[in-house]
């Protein structure tokens, strides 16, 4: 068998990386353009599925689809053996009203610049299909296209769980279930962001996990104005119940990020009838396991008396939803220098711990991985309605130039670099335990107290 070479002139392969991308990555921007207008909910991507797998094959790739409804992946195979790198991007879009692009339908929009994921995925596989690169190279890049990142429509979701669709509400909990992530050594993907720097990335830090509950109350109705006194109101529940959600938010310590959001997606059938049938939605956030399953039993003994205040049934459907993202510091170090050589240092920003969640977290605790940020988009925040890509330069041509690079640097010299990380990667966890864990978070009770 044929072994890697030695010696390999990193800076130029680098540099035949990136000047692949900035003569032709033009189709890179125009799959982000093109996703922009046509939003999709998750497990819903089938337009934006269909576009990425065009511009998958007009790479001459084959591309594998229908993984978790509207996946797929595509494989770049290096010139020797060697470890397995996946660079991930996700295709759903969330409910934004006001947003510019919004679906008018649907309100779903790219507030959280999804489409610009997928551009800058296409743009790392178009460098690294340079002449000359990845025959250098040993190993092979999965280009791994996720559903659903964003959790959101919980109801209609634990519809299709309960059909045998899908197990998990998000996209990349279900390539972990499906086994799609079984040969991947290494992750890694890009997300765009509107911190600073605007004219560059952000890296390090971490994100909260999450578990998701679906909530309903359940009452009597009966006439608003001429008969309260024979109805229970579900709403009256509902509304007492989150007062107890607020009581409990001086229990939580800081360093435990705690997080907890509800919203009432249903609260009552007309105004004039006494609301019988009230429904929840919402995330229970934490930096650790520990204080996620913490904070969502004060929740549920939150709901319960709400219940039990005015005679009402609540029925609570907890979810596995999120894991904590941990990136490894490795995998920081090699990619910072990339974004630096590409930036600059003084546009390369440290992040620390966010409040927000993504299921990249999952992966990271079962491999070593990255979640990098990169600037190119303003607004009040990501999710906002006026959160809108402003430098697609940046957010697509240079986040997949340094991901490539980054490539480049773990898989070239027999891979040196991908097995050192491996090597020193202590992931919390492995595959059937991951499992194991999140399902263990599931949980369908009934209370009439």
């Amino acid at each position: 068998m044929a072994t890697a070479r030695t010696a390999t002139d990193l800076p130029g392969l680098k540099g035949a990386v990136c000047a692949q991308v900035s003569s032709h990555g033009e189709p890179a921007i125009a799959l982000a353009r093109a996703v922009l207008g046509h939003p999709e909910m998750g497990f819903k991507e089938i337009k934006t599925s269909a576009a990425t797998a065009d511009a998958l094959r007009a790479l001459g790739l084959e591309v594998r689809e229908g993984i978790a409804v509207t996946g797929m992946t595509a494989i770049l195979r290096g010139g020797f053996p060697g470890p397995n790198i996946a660079i991930l991007a996700e295709l759903d879009a969330l409910p934004t009203p006001g947003h510019p692009n919004a679906d008018p339908d649907t309100a779903a929009a790219h507030a959280c610049a999804h489409h610009c994921q997928l551009g800058n995925m296409l743009a790392a596989a178009i460098g690294l299909l340079a002449p000359g690169v990845l025959e250098s190279l040993a190993g092979s890049v999965t280009l791994m296209v996720v559903p659903a990142e964003e959790y959101v429509e919980i109801e209609w979701r634990n519809e299709q769980r309960k059909a045998g669709r899908i197990e998990f509400l998000g996209g990349k909990p279900e390539f972990v279930r499906l086994g799609e992530l079984d040969d991947v050594d290494i992750c890694m993907m890009t997300h765009v962001t509107t911190e600073p720097p605007h004219d560059g990335f952000g890296v390090g830090g971490s994100n909260t996990g999450l578990v998701a509950k679906f909530v309903r109350f359940k009452g009597v109705t009966a006439h608003a104005g001429g008969a309260p006194h024979l109805g229970v109101n579900a709403l009256n529940a509902a509304h007492i119940a989150i007062a107890g959600i607020h009581a409990q938010r001086e229990t939580y310590r800081d360093d435990d990020t705690v997080r907890i959001h509800p919203i009432i997606t249903r609260g009552g059938s007309v105004v004039n009838a006494v609301p019988d049938d009230v429904r929840m939605e919402m995330f229970v956030r934490g930096a650790t396991v520990h204080a996620i399953k913490s904070a969502s039993e004060k929740v549920d003994r939150a709901l319960r008396a709400g219940a039990l205040a005015v005679g009402a049934t609540v029925e609570i459907t907890t979810l596995p939803g999120y894991l904590p993202l941990a990136s490894d510091q490795n995998l920081i170090a090699i990619h910072r220098a990339n974004a630096e050589a590409l930036v600059g240092s003084d546009r390369v920003h440290q992040y620390g711990r966010r409040g927000g969640s993504t299921d990249m977290g999952d992966l990271t605790q079962i491999m070593p991985g990255i979640h990098p940020y990169v600037g190119g988009a303003s607004g009040r925040s990501n999710h906002a309605e006026d959160m809108v890509v402003d430098d697609y330069n940046l957010a697509v041509l240079d986040a997949g130039k340094a991901m490539a690079m980054t490539v480049v640097d773990l898989l070239s010299d027999g891979a040196l670099e991908a097995k050192r990380v491996i090597g020193e990667h202590r992931p919390a966890m492995a595959r059937d335990e991951y499992l194991a864990l999140q399902r263990a978070f599931l949980s369908e009770r009934s209370y009439t107290d």
